[in-house]
């Protein structure tokens, strides 16, 4: 099983790193289609909306991308947290699902519960 955990971190490490990097590109994104235009409601506006999704996006990723370091270190906490996040994305089909599903199963192993008692 300790295969298994270290897969399930890298996954979420990864899936992190790239809500990271979705929320830079969103940031610019939203924040430029404001610049373009010109306008200052507009430019209020698309900042508003860049800072919303763009905070989301980097607190979604951070909290990813310490569970996956969190599990690669066999932390007791990030059993909990990895489990938290599972039941969380298994609404997102298909790729939050079968993360979902494959992390909960590893969690909730019995030959999964040693591993982090130390």
């Amino acid at each position: 099983m300790e295969t298994h955990v270290k897969v399930a971190g890298w996954l979420w490490a990864i899936l992190g790193a790239l809500s990271l990097l979705g929320a830079l590109c969103a940031v610019v994104s939203i924040a430029g289609g404001g610049l373009i235009s010109g306008e200052q409601d507009a430019i209020l506006a698309t900042g508003i909306t860049a800072a919303g999704v763009g905070g989301f996006l980097i607190l979604s990723g951070a909290v990813n991308l310490i569970a996956g370091i969190g599990l690669l270190k066999f932390r007791s906490w990030a059993r909990i947290l990895a489990s938290i996040l599972a039941i969380l994305n298994l609404l997102a089909f298909p790729i939050g699902t079968a993360l979902g599903i494959y992390t909960l199963w590893v969690m909730l192993t019995k030959e999964t519960e040693p591993l982090f008692q130390s």
